[in-house]
């Protein structure tokens, strides 16, 4: 490990951890279904000023702007979580083309195909290090982006020796391209203000971490 390499720390393994389990399930599931309830009451809940404060890795002023976004929609939704699941389907499911597909491989092959070399080459690498998938009640490319920060998450916890090499060759190679996208696309502000969040604070990873990312050519 070189000296511009330094160790990933426990705190910084605990905030990456964080950072997955509570970014990463909002990109993956759908509002309606329920399994996001808890996490949406309590992010409408947090006092935006403190938990931008304590957000790692995002600059305070950038996640207090998300943070704004967030808790403001989620407030103004409440109960009714339809606005969120339309959105959410527009975005990321379809049956229209989706607004901001949420796989690595559209991005990067030039066919812009799911399960194509950004999800092969994450799939192997977890077979060569014998990780399984986060989640297993469905068939999902391995490179969607909610899977891949809940993955982050598992792996700083439970494989903290490979959350470098995951970060520079898997997830950071072209989720804050993804996400520049989503924030453009967006149409509702609470995933306007997660993609602004979540883009900030990879990329604040990236900086303090001083990850060694090959950015490819994106041909989307």
């Amino acid at each position: 490990m070189t000296q511009s390499q330094p160790e990933i720390t426990q705190e910084q393994l605990e905030a990456i951890a964080f950072v997955g389990n509570t970014l990463g399930p909002l990109f993956y599931h759908d509002p309606a279904s329920g399994t996001t309830d808890a996490l949406f009451e309590a992010l409408g809940g947090i006092n935006v000023t403190e938990t931008a404060a304590a957000w790692p890795f995002a600059k305070e002023a950038e996640s207090a702007e998300a943070l704004e976004q967030i808790v403001a929609a989620l407030r103004e939704v409440k109960d009714d979580k339809t606005a969120l699941a339309e959105e959410f389907r527009r975005l990321f499911v379809g049956p229209a083309r989706k607004a901001a597909a949420p796989w690595g491989s559209v991005y990067t092959d030039r066919e812009s195909v799911i399960f194509g070399k950004t999800c092969l080459d994450l799939r192997d690498w977890m077979g060569e290090h014998g990780i399984e998938a986060v989640v297993k009640e469905k068939h999902e490319p391995e490179d969607h982006i909610g899977l891949m920060l809940m993955l982050a998450a598992w792996i700083a916890t439970n494989r903290p020796e490979l959350t470098r090499e995951y970060l520079e060759l898997h997830l950071l190679t072209w989720a804050p391209h993804f996400l520049e996208l989503m924030q453009q696309e967006a149409k509702h502000p609470f995933y306007q203000g997660l993609a602004q969040l979540t883009h900030a604070t990879l990329v604040g990873a990236q900086e303090e971490l001083a990850l060694d990312v090959t950015v490819p050519r994106f041909f989307r």
